[in-house]
């Protein structure tokens, strides 16, 4: 009998151990919300439930400011960002040459405004992951017979100077896998010269390649998409407590769907691949 109450003791032990094992795995699935709500800091974000995120809102489709207020890819997902926080968005409209001197100085809180995480912008602040990759894309005239870069060796392509799109097209060049590169003072125009046949194709930012295809009437087509390597991220102060929550926020937005959805809206065209 007391060998029977001795085992009968012994497992109530190990299911008690077991039970509370479980309940403290569970408690460490906290949302975005709570990871701020444990944070102890001063920053406003986290003392009055509201976030001041500084963007320059004069680059569409990322950013742009109609009457009715801030829109764009960039305003869609920090708004869903902040909603997973459970934090009140409060945006400033702030020329993009001081959105890292305002971050440093505690002026606000996050800047979202199509940067490019680079090492250097990384000695001044801290990035969350990257939210958006970088591409060029190739357009040209429908039907042409160009289904991508290795066809225009005896094409000639046109390009805006200064642009990520004069890079690529230089590059290919210089490899012998274009005939001639032009260069045109506003995309507008080398645009104007593909549609009438002065030019082969046109490599330039996607979103707005795509938006040129949408608007062209069947006349263009997007036929390829150029990776950079370069990305997007949310830049905070140095050692922000809003770093993790950011994160693990912009982790289920890739996860659930919300991420395709709203790139789908903006750029015109489902994700290749999810950063």
């Amino acid at each position: 009998m007391t060998g029977w109450l001795v085992r009968l003791f012994a497992a109530m032990l190990v299911l008690g151990a077991s039970f509370a094992a479980g309940c403290s795995a569970g408690d460490d699935a906290s949302s975005p919300a709570d990871v701020v709500r444990q944070e102890e800091t001063t920053s406003p974000a986290l003392a009055d439930g509201k976030i001041v995120v500084a963007s320059n809102v004069a680059y569409p489709p990322f950013e742009f400011a109609p009457r009715t207020g801030p829109k764009g890819f960039d305003i869609d997902l920090m708004n869903e960002i902040a909603d997973r926080m459970d934090l009140e968005v409060q945006y400033r409209d702030v020329q993009f040459d001081s959105l890292l001197r305002g971050l440093s100085s505690e002026l606000f809180d996050a800047v979202i405004s199509g940067m490019t995480i680079t090492e250097t912008r990384r000695q001044q602040v801290d990035f969350s992951d990257p939210y958006y990759n970088v591409q060029e894309a190739l357009v040209v005239r429908a039907g042409s017979g160009i289904e991508s870069t290795g066809d225009l060796e005896e094409e000639v392509l046109g390009v805006q100077p200064g642009t990520m799109g004069q890079a690529e097209a230089g590059e290919l060049l210089n490899a012998g896998d274009v005939e001639e590169v032009r260069t045109f003072d506003t995309i507008e125009d080398a645009f104007a010269a593909l549609e009438n046949e002065v030019i082969d194709g046109v490599i330039y930012d996607l979103p707005a390649a795509q938006e040129k295809v949408d608007e062209s009437n069947g006349e263009l087509e997007l036929v390829e998409t150029i990776p950079t390597g370069e990305q997007y991220g949310i830049a905070l102060p140095k050692e922000s407590p809003l770093v993790e929550p950011v994160n693990q926020a912009l982790a289920e937005i890739k996860e659930d769907g919300t991420y395709e959805e709203i790139y789908k809206k903006w750029i015109g065209r489902a994700p290749e691949e999810i950063p």
